[in-house]
């Protein structure tokens, strides 16, 4: 049996396939630990293969507690962190606080060396400064090194990265995590891969000791799997593994349902996911995490903090909030014991949108009496009623949600009501009906798996390797050889002989910064992508091809992959608010399509 894993802030989700139905299953996650909700699910499946998304990296950046790193520069360059882009994130604040980096001061090295932007050695790295390096870094776990220039000439990063090896220092290089121009984006995804990877790699150790007959794979940002030992070494390219899986998972469902555009809209109990798909999902290279940008290439996916766990409060001006701070899995909401802060779940409960007896087929029995109490008591205090305090908190969790789909659809230029929503995660059929009304959004579609579609969408997907090149205007046609040469060994490793790979360009006009990445057989059309993107283009100027990109597709064996198509899925009782106007069908595999009545 395969089993796909989403380890959540609240619950832990798995659904497994044996090559002849799914089964799911949902556990309150473990915070602090999060591999024992992990194998307490799997302990229940006679697993052969786990794909799983982890929040390893995720929470070792929000928490600030990843591995202790060095940082090594071109000599004069060691403040590259801290000097980032010099750009305010808040325009009007003349006393904001300082950006919280993941390299201490006195762990900051300089190296005597320098090699051009077109890869010539201006002036040579000694494997004696190189030693003496090693001979200075003390009291750190892991070591990022970014040099001048390594993307066009690594030899200096790999005498580096091999002298502090030998040395026993975990060792991430630039010129292998990010080889690409621009000194700062590369250097702060090299820190992080530093920070996060040796958290990974004793966490997968872990995960594999305890499951000794089955095969590990790690889900990335970008929408696939790579090995574990991948994902150990390479551990930023998981940060975001979670809501990728949810838009793949999304995406498996339309195209069953002969959906070409969709929004995807992913309420956990944390956060809440949404992303435009649009014949293909959007991929981007300007991601980021807790405030740090990550410049690997994953699916463009918008995240708030908004969930069913997220808490309401009323702020110093008596204006009613609600997250992005979360309950979690514990305390977690009102309704399920402990906690002590109502939260959006709770306010569903008042208002009778859950069943309370049938939450999680009855493994948790929420305690809707606690619930109404709590909301009686900041009822009184804000001089409303019980039901009024609950609409109001559904309200401004659904403004803040409405706001992140107008971000990835209406402020990009497209029209929602052209796309059909796709909602899944535990509570996304509670609210998508409204959001549907106040984004005109005529069909709205309820996956069979809803509330795990995020696994299921690991289950499916297939092994997915991105690799880079800069080039600079180059003839990018030697950059491809290389990098599909890489791709097919590297694939070949995996146990896949048959590869697609997949080429593209980032092009840009001459003179500005900032790139749009077009299929390389399309390069032509980079006007057409331009207006497309920003309302306008300049036809007939100068372009030039910065990076060359290859992604490399290794396909999931059919026998592998679950058939949706079959009415697999039993159909629960579930408590759903519907507005009027809207009609439910069921379709191919036991989805629900929601329709507005004309």
């Amino acid at each position: 049996m395969r089993v796909g894993v989403d380890s959540g802030g609240t619950f832990t989700d798995f659904i497994g396939w044996d090559g002849t139905r799914l089964r799911s299953l949902k556990v309150r996650s473990t915070p602090r630990n999060p591999a024992h909700a992990i194998l307490a699910g799997l302990h229940r499946f006679a697993v052969t293969e786990v794909v799983h998304g982890s929040t390893v990296a995720t929470n070792a950046l929000l928490q600030r507690n990843g591995a202790r790193t060095a940082f090594v520069a071109t000599r004069g360059f060691e403040d590259l962190l801290e000097l980032a882009r010099q750009n305010r994130a808040e325009l009007y604040n003349w006393t904001p606080l300082p950006r919280q980096g993941l390299v201490q001061e006195g762990s900051k090295f300089g190296l005597a060396e320098r090699v051009l932007h077109d890869g010539t050695v201006l002036q040579p790295l000694s494997a004696q400064e190189a030693a003496r390096l090693a001979g200075r870094i003390e009291g750190v776990d892991s070591v990022a090194v970014c040099l001048l220039h390594s993307y066009a000439n690594p030899a200096h990063e790999e005498l580096v990265g091999r002298t502090l090896r030998e040395a026993g220092y975990e060792v991430s290089l630039s010129s292998e995590i990010l080889p690409e121009y621009r000194e700062y984006e590369r250097a702060a995804t090299t820190v992080v891969n530093a920070y996060v990877s040796p958290l990974m790699r004793t966490y997968i150790r872990s995960l594999e000791a305890s499951l000794p007959r089955a095969r590990l794979r790690v889900f990335q940002s970008n929408g696939g799997s790579i090995s574990a030992k991948e994902a150990s070494e390479q551990a930023v390219r998981t940060v975001l593994s979670g809501p990728a899986g949810g838009l793949v998972g999304a995406a498996a469902v339309a195209r069953l349902l002969g959906i070409d555009r969709f929004v995807s809209f992913d309420m956990g109990g944390t956060s809440t996911d949404v992303s435009l798909y649009d014949g293909a999902p959007r991929y981007t290279t300007e991601g980021g995490a807790a405030g740090l940008p990550i410049r690997v290439p994953m699916l463009d996916i918008e995240s708030i903090g908004a969930g069913g766990g997220s808490v309401a409060y009323f702020d110093e001006g008596s204006a009613l909030r609600v997250g992005p701070r979360s309950a979690g899995a514990s305390p977690g909401p009102v309704c399920y014991g402990a906690g002590e802060e109502l939260t959006v779940t709770d306010a569903n409960l008042v208002l009778g949108r859950i069943d309370a007896g049938s939450f999680l087929e009855g493994t948790i029995r929420l305690d809707a009496d606690r619930a109404r109490d709590f909301a009686a008591r900041e009822a009184s205090r804000a001089g409303i009623g019980i039901e009024q305090l609950a609409r109001a908190i559904v309200r401004a969790a659904n403004s803040k949600m409405e706001r992140a789909i107008r971000s990835v659809s209406i402020e990009r230029g497209h029209n929602p009501r052209d796309y059909a929503m796709i909602c899944f995660g535990g509570a996304g059929a509670l609210h998508a009906c409204e959001l549907a009304e106040s984004l005109e959004i005529q069909r709205i579609v309820v996956p069979a798996h809803a509330g795990v579609l995020s696994a299921l969408g690991m289950l499916v997907a297939d092994c997915v390797r991105d690799y880079s090149a800069s080039i600079l205007n180059e003839d990018p046609r030697p950059a491809f050889a290389r990098l599909e040469s890489a791709a097919r060994r590297d694939m070949r490793q995996q146990g896949f002989e048959e590869v697609a790979l997949v080429r593209s360009l980032d092009m840009r006009y001459e003179g500005q910064s900032y790139e749009i990445n077009v299929p390389h057989d399309r390069a032509h059309a980079f006007d057409e992508a331009h207006e497309r993107r920003y309302g306008y283009c300049h036809a007939g100027r100068a372009t030039q091809a910065v990076t060359a990109r290859v992604q490399a597709i290794g396909r999931t064996r059919d026998a592998d992959r679950p058939d949706l198509s079959s009415a697999s899925h039993q159909p629960r009782f579930a408590s759903i608010y519907v507005p009027n106007g809207w009609r439910s069908r069921e379709v191919v595999g036991s989805n629900t399509i929601l329709e507005r009545v004309r």
